[in-house]
């Protein structure tokens, strides 16, 4: 997955650089370690109804990070993700260029509450992916694993240094 918010074409042509594939992080992987990818991993509770759903996401701090997202993995495990933090807020759109698994993706609101659930993004589609609204973060997680939960728009997410702690 390719975070896109209006960077100019010198973005464009970074991503068609060459690139090779990293291996997905272990969720038994204590929070603020490192994953193989070289991603500070945290600790990210999404609070449905009564239910709180728990993951270790991957962090895409970085401009870099964030181009390549989850580009060229093979699998993101049920309780594993990545998350990408803005600072300010922004109406940020992503696209699934060179994304070989289906993600949703879960556009966060500065107060924590979910916007936007975009359930099982095409693999490899370039359309535009967005909640239309200024958000603190996007995380994306396994493809279905938001309908497997019942996580919608209006849920809650929380991690170290988010909107919520």
């Amino acid at each position: 997955m390719i975070f896109r918010a209006v960077r100019g074409l010198a973005a464009l042509l970074i991503l068609t650089a060459g690139c090779t594939a990293e291996p997905q992080p272990s969720t038994a992987q204590a929070a603020g370690t490192l994953s193989p990818a070289g991603l500070e991993l945290a600790p990210l509770e999404i609070r449905s109804g009564n239910r709180t759903h728990r993951f270790t996401v991957e962090v895409a701090r970085t401009f870099a990070q964030q181009e390549r997202g989850l580009m060229f993995r093979k699998k993101v495990g049920p309780s594993e993700g990545m998350l990408f933090p803005f600072s300010p807020p922004q109406t940020a759109t992503f696209w699934m260029k060179n994304t070989l698994i289906p993600l949703d993706m879960l556009f966060i609101r500065a107060d924590g509450t979910i916007a936007f659930v975009a359930v099982n993004t095409k693999p490899m589609s370039l359309d535009p992916v967005t909640a239309g609204e200024p958000v603190v973060a996007v995380l994306e997680i396994a493809g279905g694993r938001s309908l497997q939960l019942g996580i919608k728009d209006g849920d809650r997410a929380s991690w170290p240094g988010g909107p919520t702690h």
